[in-house]
């Protein structure tokens, strides 16, 4: 969580350091909105830390359609700049979270960060969605792996970084007022057979005047 306020903080600065306007996240129209909630309410759940059997399938259900409704928000707002990175992290971290009950978290990239706290409760009591790295684990490299060191003392996964790097590009794009989807063209709505900007009701051309009439043969 720390490491996501410091995310988004940077991404405010570096925003207004390209001109960029707070007003703007006024613009933004995001699709369903209540996925993102009902998934990050899901991961609050309290989880039995079991490591088999019941405690085990019940984390794989709660974490899975927890991560199942975030990727569901992002894939419905894919357009929008930025949100591809954020899907493909997320996509990432439920690959390894899923089948594993959890995120594997390596205990070289704990003493490495500098939270040796973290190490001996995971050693002493575990916990329901993170656990010590195993050779039962699969898909480790996209475990948290990435440590931090102090003084922010975090660990992340390659999806976190993904997720990161697509939130930081969504709010200085907002900032600068860049809100419109990608695909949709500069020049605004259609007008059906109407040039672009003519007002409704005006003709393509100018009306071209008929020609004189004229008469063969001489004149009397």
């Amino acid at each position: 969580m720390i490491l996501l306020i410091a995310v988004i903080a940077l991404a405010l600065a570096l925003g207004l350091l390209l001109d960029g306007s707070l007003r703007r996240f006024e613009d933004l129209r995001l699709r369903w909105w209540g996925l993102v909630i009902a998934g990050l309410a899901a991961q609050f759940v309290p989880l039995p830390n079991g490591r088999a059997g019941a405690d085990l399938a019940v984390r794989i259900v709660v974490l899975g359609g927890s991560y199942g409704l975030l990727i569901l928000f992002a894939a419905l707002n894919v357009r929008r700049r930025g949100i591809p990175l954020v899907l493909i992290g997320l996509a990432l971290n439920a690959a390894v979270i899923a089948p594993n009950g959890g995120m594997p978290v390596s205990t070289g990239a704990i003493e490495r960060s500098g939270q040796q706290d973290m190490l001996q409760l995971l050693i002493a009591e575990g916990a329901a969605k993170h656990h010590l790295m195993t050779e039962d684990d699969i898909l480790t490299p996209l475990a948290d792996v990435i440590a931090i060191p102090k003084p922010m003392g975090q660990i992340v996964s390659v999806g976190d970084l993904f997720v990161y790097a697509g939130i930081v590009w969504l709010i200085v794009v907002v900032m600068r007022g860049r809100t419109r989807p990608r695909g949709l063209g500069a020049m605004g709505p259609y007008r059906g057979k109407h040039r672009p900007g003519a007002p409704r009701g005006a003709p393509l051309s100018a009306p071209v005047p008929p020609e004189p009439a004229t008469t063969s043969g001489s004149a009397r």
